[in-house]
């Protein structure tokens, strides 16, 4: 792409500002609107036993593809890191996971989600929850602190994924897991896609391919890395974006039918 780090981080800190202060404000959403009958990639990933301990304004302001915890096999007494916490879901979730010993931190880059997350912890009363401002490629938090690494179709968004793969693998205890829903590609994209930057903040363009995600995961020095695809998309479903980024849906559906899926994706970090 031709756009800078910088450029893109710009980009998704701008169009998740809008989502945050739409959902306080309860006007429309400034990038893809989750769980509306129309979102593939968003919609019905949490059930309503779930939601119905959680701030309605954290549903709303949830932008994800999975849910990391629901799979993550959280157990109480550990700490968890939601790198990318957005309006908060999946701490508040982790949280009622891990209590009443365990802590569930929310790493984010936008202070508009910032502080929509900590009104939706103030709303749970819920007092296991830090929400930290940062960057998910330099993780705020020391060496070897954290049990359990979770984040819900963020990391395809960042543009040092590498680095990012690294500082969760420092962050993690030895032992420790990582457990993410994420976006990956299987095959080729047709380069039209790559270069547009708004399909970045829909989740799509920043995409891993599935054995590169393994190989970077293996890098970083993760072991028994998986990958299992949770819902794939078809071409109808990739039309309304192709169409809301300008570009010609008709002619490039065909192309990415079937290649892009949400997937759970898991690694361990060594105990020796």
């Amino acid at each position: 792409m031709s756009e800078t780090t910088t450029d893109l981080k710009q980009v998704v800190r701008e169009r998740y500002a809008l989502r945050a202060l739409g959902v306080e404000g309860e006007s429309g959403c400034g990038c893809r609107c989750s769980g509306a009958p129309t979102d593939p990639i968003s919609s019905e990933l949490y059930s309503k036993d779930e939601t119905a301990t959680i701030p309605e304004a954290a549903v709303r302001a949830s932008l994800g593809c999975g849910n990391p915890t629901a799979l993550a096999e959280l157990r109480p007494g550990e700490v968890v890191l939601d790198l990318g916490s957005g309006g908060g879901i999946d701490v508040l979730l982790s949280a009622q996971r891990v209590a009443p010993t365990g802590k569930a931190y929310g790493l984010d880059m936008t202070e508009e989600m910032l502080a929509l997350a900590r009104a939706n912890q103030r709303r749970a009363g819920m007092t296991n929850v830090e929400f930290l401002k940062g960057d998910i490629e330099t993780i705020p938090l020391p060496d070897a602190s954290v049990d359990v690494i979770i984040s819900n179709c963020v990391i395809n968004l960042a543009a040092d994924k590498d680095r990012v793969l690294r500082e969760a693998f420092r962050v993690l205890r030895p032992g420790g897991r990582f457990a993410v829903s994420d976006i990956v590609v299987k095959g080729d994209v047709p380069p039209e896609i790559r270069r547009n930057v708004e399909l970045w903040i829909g989740c799509v363009a920043g995409a891993l391919e599935e054995r590169e995600y393994a190989a970077k995961l293996a890098a970083a020095g993760f072991v028994n890395v998986r990958l299992e695809p949770t819902r794939v998309y078809r071409a109808a479903d990739a039309r309304a974006f192709l169409e809301e980024a300008g570009m010609d849906a008709h002619a490039i559906a065909p192309a990415v039918d079937g290649k892009f899926s949400s997937a759970f994706i898991r690694a361990t970090k060594p105990r020796a």
